[in-house]
């Protein structure tokens, strides 16, 4: 599963910012006012030769009357639950407040390793301010500064040597299945359908699944691990109770998994949040269906489910060889379709094609359609094509001026290779590198 390394902290002591230095990333939003980090963020870190997955989470809390800050706090509390080690950041320049008092009680009985980080120490004057959160009760203080690096390097020296190592994965050979979507939508209706037994609990309350369940699945001649995660919430409004933890177990799903089937609601459309899910799904190379469901409350027109495909491919361009599947779960509507296609899927990913057959296929339209010129004397040459031996599909382009192949050509490239061989739902990657 990876190790979680969650930073906690309350409103604006410099989680985010040390977030994007671990990460290298500045996906969080930096600003200058309390309690701005309103989306929780994770990114993938490495040091020492171990890797990690760093979590970002809002302020934490205690018995506030805004309910925004209240919210965060329940995250924090829960992000606590589900990581491996925890980063409880301060600001040596409020010193120690009520609010880190709560947190460092509620940390004191986590049993994770936690480490005391005090964050903004610019200069040597301000280091001895920090001995003041050794009255936290949470042991040694560690001095960074977020903005400029400095201290990290030691902390994350510290920090790996509490991570266990990862085992290897158990591969029985069987894939694995992960049905993910927004609360409500049907998920674990579908694996109840699927399962024939009421084993998850149903209820029209949004967000009842709150646990990751694996189901072992062998019937019709189609054998897989099934698994059931709690539905990704959907951010409309501060005052929603959002729930990091079931986010969190989907995101541990989707990264465990080989295939996954975003349920989406028919009469709600493909929103915003199903396109966070998506990216999240491409971002780790998995397979991946959509499933339109509750598609027997929506009035038919002579086009209508050609027109709803239409605007979901609209929306998850350039990713559109995506299979969509309308079903009505509670009628038992194209359920064996939808394990058909999603097998289809799997079979898709798993495929290896020679290097003979992809440069017999490839080479030919490259020369009638060259990339265009690098410059006015640059011609970019593609020599020759192979798949890389990774467990997505992956192919490495061996060119004279790789840097100067431009992502419309890689674009047009992929298109001809999911034209000619079938790589519907499946996410994939291409190289240029110089021979």
């Amino acid at each position: 599963m990876g190790n979680y390394l969650a930073i906690v902290g309350r409103p604006n002591v410099g989680k985010s910012t040390l977030f994007n230095r671990l990460t290298q990333t500045r996906q969080a939003i930096v600003e200058e006012s309390s309690g701005v980090t309103r989306d929780r963020h994770y990114g993938h870190s490495y040091w020492n030769g171990k890797e990690f997955i760093v979590i970002d989470t809002g302020g934490y809390v205690m018995g506030s009357e805004d309910i925004f800050e209240e919210e965060i706090r329940k995250q924090v509390a829960l992000a606590i639950d589900e990581s491996d080690v925890i980063l409880f950041i301060v600001d040596v320049k409020d010193g120690v407040t009520p609010l880190d008092e709560d947190a460092a009680e509620m940390l004191r009985h986590s049993k994770k390793p936690i480490f005391l980080v005090s964050n903004k120490v610019d200069n040597s004057k301000l280091m001895a301010y920090s001995n003041e959160f050794y009255s936290l009760g949470l042991g040694e203080v560690y001095n960074v500064s977020a903005m400029n690096g400095s201290g990290t390097g030691d902390l994350l020296d510290d920090v790996v040597k509490e991570f266990k190592d990862d085992a290897p994965e158990e591969d029985d050979g069987i894939p694995r299945f992960t049905v993910v979507g927004r609360p409500n939508v049907g998920k674990s209706s579908l694996i109840n359908t699927l399962l024939d037994v009421d084993r998850n609990i149903v209820t029209d309350i949004a967000g009842t699944t709150r646990d990751t369940i694996y189901t072992e699945y062998n019937r019709f001649g189609f054998k897989f691990k099934l698994v059931d995660t709690a539905g990704i919430r959907k951010k409309k409004k501060v005052s929603e109770d959002i729930e990091f933890y079931s986010v969190l177990r989907s995101l541990r799903a989707i990264e465990n998994s080989d295939v996954c089937i975003l349920m989406i609601d028919a009469i709600d459309g493909f929103e915003a949040q199903d396109m966070s899910i998506l990216r999240v799904i491409q971002k780790n190379n998995k397979g991946v269906i959509i499933v339109v469901n509750k598609w027997d409350l929506v009035e038919k027109g002579s086009n209508t489910h050609l027109d709803f495909e239409q605007k979901i491919r609209q929306k998850t361009a350039p990713f559109t060889d995506i299979p969509i599947i309308f079903t009505s779960v509670i009628n038992k509507q194209r359920i064996h379709k939808t394990l058909e296609t999603i097998h289809e899927v799997y079979q898709n990913r798993m495929q290896k094609i020679t290097t003979s057959q992809l440069n017999n296929f490839l080479l030919p339209i490259i020369e009638a359609t060259p990339p265009p010129m690098a410059s006015r004397e640059r011609y970019i040459r593609i020599k020759y094509i192979t798949q890389l031996k990774t467990y997505y599909p992956s192919f490495v382009f061996f060119c004279n001026l790789p840097n100067d192949v431009k992502d419309p050509y890689s674009r047009f490239l992929e298109n001809h290779l999911r034209k000619n061989y079938n790589f519907s739902g499946v996410p994939m990657k291409l190289y240029f590198r110089e021979k």
